[in-house]
């Protein structure tokens, strides 16, 4: 697929065109071209650590979401996005190279041509990294808060005072 034709799906779910959503397309583009599919189910995990708009780019082209369990968060602030293929058993990191992308004088317009014109090789450093993917994602029973008597899921129930409750009841009346 041309950068052409992920921009343009990538902007349907995202709502715009922006900079952090092209970067989002070419990193999807390098893991699709290189020996990766559309995640059906949990064959291709991402591991991203920022919460920016490339990573809408990443669910959109990819099918790694959050939903499936198959799209990672850490919130470290850092442009990383590591990708693990649990069919083939291979891993890759891909992570901007400081400033590779445009001056900070350069418009929105004039970083976001520039990068839908790059190769993933001028903008990211790429690593083959030790296949550890996260784990597979788990389906727990939802429970009733003893407070609130909304589902949760049991896992993240908390107890207090015999009683089994939610995290913002806990915390409300824990304090």
């Amino acid at each position: 697929m041309e950068v052409k034709e992920l921009m343009e799906k990538a902007v349907k779910f995202h709502g715009h065109s922006c900079p952090g959503l092209a970067i989002g397309v070419l990193i999807s583009k390098y893991i699709l071209e290189n020996g990766n599919d559309f995640s059906i189910d949990e064959e291709l995990v991402a591991v991203v650590e920022n919460d920016n708009c490339s990573v809408d780019a990443i669910q959109a082209l990819l099918g790694t979401t959050f939903g499936k369990g198959n799209l990672k968060y850490l919130d470290h602030g850092k442009n990383n996005y590591s990708f693990y293929n649990r069919t083939n058993k291979k891993a890759v990191k891909l992570s901007i190279k400081a400033l590779s992308f445009g001056d900070r004088d350069m418009s929105r317009e004039e970083r976001l041509e520039k990068l839908l014109k790059a190769h993933p090789e001028d903008i990211f450093k790429i690593e083959k990294i030790s296949f550890k993917p996260p784990n597979e994602a788990e389906i727990h029973q939802s429970l009733a808060c003893d407070n609130c008597g909304e589902l949760t899921m049991s896992t993240r129930l908390m107890e207090f005072e015999n009683k089994k409750l939610c995290v913002p009841c806990y915390e409300k009346l824990s304090k």
